[in-house]
């Protein structure tokens, strides 16, 4: 039986697709110090999904299956969000009663009883299938004890509102950092704080861009899924690249990185009159990054509105992803 969702309003996350969505794999020896670094600091909203893997989709559950059964006193500790409900090797949403049903089960056993799914969800909704028939099964799962809780993944406004009417959500997931701020304009962040609904924020840190230390697209990985992204597309990089710059700046004046002052305008943009909890979950390979991610850093209101004025001023270059996938945003 899945364990009820820890109260996660004031807490802090770890995004766990780095570490097995890539060509090559984290080895387990890299690994579980980044994950035990993670509960060791607070991080203990954890985000995977059904499909991080390029060779076996199962890649990022059974990571953390092999950890919770190394470290089974740390599984308590951490509540755990699992997207799923599409086809693992197309990426198709497949949000019918039978499909949601089919991938938790398949999440389910891959886990193998060594962690509970304390959230779970679909990675994007399905056009083809009424929003209620979805929330019915998702529903029904946490009333069988399967999971502890509903979360939805890159929704818009009006579906989050029509879905918490209809089964309250525990979380929604959304990318949100200093490269992306739809959140802000769209709707998306003042609906869930009148509704009362978490938001993780995913790629937190621009994918990586906005940590300083990718300069030029030869720095990402052969494989690696940011070559098929706008932001990282030669005519797109280098004009992307002068945000980074700017806020590099900042973040020497502060004493603090790049990627710390970008976690911290994230959480300093939490719980406004305008936002509710947004909770940062930065990804990390490795348990120095994670240690970075995770300290404490409190801006003034000085660098925050410098930071809000350097940020506003500059033009994105590029979707969020690519011309094919961002129709399957804001569903």
């Amino acid at each position: 039986m899945a364990s009820s969702p820890l109260t996660i309003s004031n807490a802090t996350g770890y995004g766990l697709m780095g570490l097995t969505w890539r060509a090559q794999v984290t080895p387990d020896v890299q690994a579980f110090p980044a994950l035990s670094a993670a509960i060791d600091n607070g991080a203990v909203i954890w985000s995977t999904a059904e499909f991080y893997g390029p060779e076996d989709p199962l890649a990022g559950l059974k990571l953390v299956r092999r950890y919770f059964e190394a470290y089974p006193e740390n599984a308590s500790k951490v509540t755990l969000f699992v997207k799923g409900c599409c086809d693992v090797k197309t990426l198709a949403p497949d949000c019918s009663r039978d499909g949601v049903r089919k991938s938790i089960e398949n999440c389910l056993a891959a886990l193998g009883g060594a962690k509970t799914i304390d959230v779970f969800g679909p990675s994007r909704r399905d056009p083809s299938v009424p929003l209620e028939e979805t929330l019915s099964a998702l529903k029904e799962l946490v009333g069988e004890g399967k999971i502890g809780g509903i979360g939805l993944s890159e929704i818009g406004a009006a579906t989050l509102e029509k879905a918490h009417a209809h089964t309250p959500l525990t979380l929604i997931e959304v990318e949100f950092s200093l490269w992306c701020t739809d959140i802000l304009t769209n709707g998306v962040a003042s609906t869930a704080k009148k509704l009362g609904v978490p938001i993780l924020a995913y790629s937190p840190l621009g994918r990586g861009l906005l940590t300083g230390q990718i300069r030029s697209p030869a720095d990402i990985p052969a494989g690696d899924i940011r070559h098929y992204l706008d932001r990282f597309q030669p005519e797109n990089f280098d004009k992307n690249l002068e945000l980074v710059r700017k806020l590099q700046d900042v973040a020497a004046r502060e004493k603090v990185t790049p990627a710390q002052l970008a976690l911290a305008w994230v959480r300093a943009t939490a719980n406004t009159e305008a936002t509710g909890a947004i909770i940062p979950i930065p990804g990390a390979t490795a348990a120095p990054r994670v240690e970075e991610n995770t300290k404490s850093v409190t801006l003034s209101s000085d660098v925050k509105a410098q930071i809000d004025a350097i940020n506003s001023s500059f033009p994105r270059h590029g979707g969020r992803y690519n011309a094919m996938l961002e129709q399957t945003l804001w569903g």
